[in-house]
């Protein structure tokens, strides 16, 4: 398998990252990227379909949230919580946080 393509943390900007977390599964996966190290795609697609859930990690990819990586057959997705971090201080904890207390 060849290796993914993800923007530099320089190129990442607010209206993709926006965009990306602007729908529920999306900002599901990365809710549950953010409480574990990594998971697979087959961890993190809720009984989906593959192609469903294929067109939401590319987007998660392209916005600069998620780093996917080959380990054989399965790809592995991280949170790409420092260059998030660094290129938008405080976005994904005011989001992740506001998670927390909707679900309250």
């Amino acid at each position: 398998m060849r290796p993914f393509k993800h923007p530099a943390a320089s190129e990442l900007s607010l209206e993709r990252v926006l965009y990306a977390l602007s729908d529920s599964i999306r900002l599901d996966i990365v809710r549950h990227l953010a409480r574990v190290e990594a998971a697979t795609c087959g961890e993190l697609d809720g009984g989906r379909p593959k192609s469903t859930v294929s067109h939401h990690f590319k987007v998660l990819r392209e916005a600069g949230l998620v780093f996917t990586k080959n380990n054989g057959t399965n790809h592995i997705n991280s949170l790409r919580r420092a260059d998030i971090e660094s290129r938008f201080p405080g976005l994904l904890a005011a989001i992740l946080t506001q998670q927390t207390r909707d679900a309250e």
